[in-house]
């Protein structure tokens, strides 16, 4: 496969590349730089349905202190998590123990998710969802334990608002890159309607997937909403499935985020673009103490239209009306129908 112009592959194997891409020439370059990583972009999203983005705008220190405030909120007594716990769809907020969730690859109209369940176990995580304040929903926040969750909310807020503006930039770009205006998706993303994810993996025995060749930490899976920002550790374990149905490592590197096309924009771009398949696994590589593999940590940021957005093919995308693949569908709407067959 020949690589993108003006990029690396982050990736590549099996005839599937996923770019590493200079964000900072989107966001501070001339025109020219500007248009030419903004293709970049949807190229990547068009034949992948993943891309690595460096220069991003978020810093270092920021990135690191929610890691920090992740791991400290999973070292909390599971009494204490479960007071926060997740309640509906509607909301999605809160903690989410080991086995409540099962990520799946299969559409919610015609899928099983049982099936997958019973072949690779339960997902070996808890997760900790944080919405948008002041939206009708309260977000569950350890604050009134002590003043390290205080800290955690404070912090928590603070990057959420970075991610935001990342998520804006990166569709101005997707804008850019299909020929309409730049700020065309401002007025669908604008209200900031997104989850953020902390996810621990615990520590996990050799053992556990020697008695289950198919046990994962997470099921293979697309994401439902627009785009999803990816933060990893170093520990590793992240798959992509190639157009050829094998499982490709995306390697984690340091100061990027890993940027994937959801459910929502592939129908919105009318399968223009890919949302594609993702899983976590054992690792293949890294540290082992005692046939032990260590704890992984990671934060999506998952963007989501507003909710009162009508998802419709993109103006480009189409010839005529009836090549429109999807009928039109509230971003809510979407959203809770996907998460009901989730948990």
């Amino acid at each position: 496969m020949t690589s993108l112009s003006g990029t690396t592959p982050a990736v590549s194997a099996n005839n599937f590349e996923i770019p590493l891409i200079d964000f900072g020439a989107f966001r501070q370059g001339d025109e020219k730089a500007k248009t030419e990583t903004a293709k970049a972009i949807l190229s990547g999203f068009q034949r992948a349905g993943f891309i690595y983005l460096y220069n991003h705008g978020i810093s270092k220190a920021s990135v690191s202190q929610a890691f920090d405030e992740s791991v400290r909120f999973f070292k909390r007594p599971l009494a204490q998590k479960e007071e926060l716990a997740w309640t509906t769809p509607e909301a999605n907020r809160g903690y989410v123990r080991q086995g409540r969730e099962k990520l799946a690859s299969d559409n919610v109209n015609d899928g099983d998710v049982d099936k997958q369940r019973e072949s690779e176990g339960q997902d070996l995580k808890e997760t900790m969802n944080i919405g948008r304040e002041g939206d009708g929903f309260d977000n569950h926040w350890p604050d009134s334990f002590d003043n390290e969750g205080k800290m955690f909310k404070s912090s928590m807020l603070a990057f959420f608002d970075e991610c935001q503006h990342v998520n804006l930039e990166i569709m101005r770009a997707i804008a850019v890159g299909l020929g309409i205006q730049e700020h065309w998706f401002d007025s669908f993303c604008d209200a900031g309607d997104n989850t953020l994810r902390l996810l621990h993996y615990p520590k996990v025995s050799t053992e556990v997937f020697r008695k289950n060749k198919f046990q994962v930490r997470a099921g293979a899976h697309t994401d439902y909403g627009s785009i999803t920002l990816l933060f990893q550790d170093m520990a590793g374990g992240l798959q992509v499935q190639s157009p050829d149905g094998t499982f490709v490592d995306a390697t984690p590197i340091a100061d990027t985020i890993v940027v994937n096309a959801g459910d929502m924009l592939a129908r919105w771009s009318n399968d223009t673009i890919k949302s594609t398949k993702h899983r976590v696994i054992e690792p293949q590589k890294g540290s082992l103490e005692n046939g032990t593999h260590p704890a992984r940590y990671s934060i999506a940021y998952f963007c989501i239209p507003n909710v009162d957005s009508l998802i419709e093919a993109i103006p480009g995308t189409y010839d005529d009306a009836q090549d429109r693949k999807y009928p039109s569908i509230k971003s809510k709407q979407y959203l809770v129908q996907r998460l009901a067959a989730t948990f």
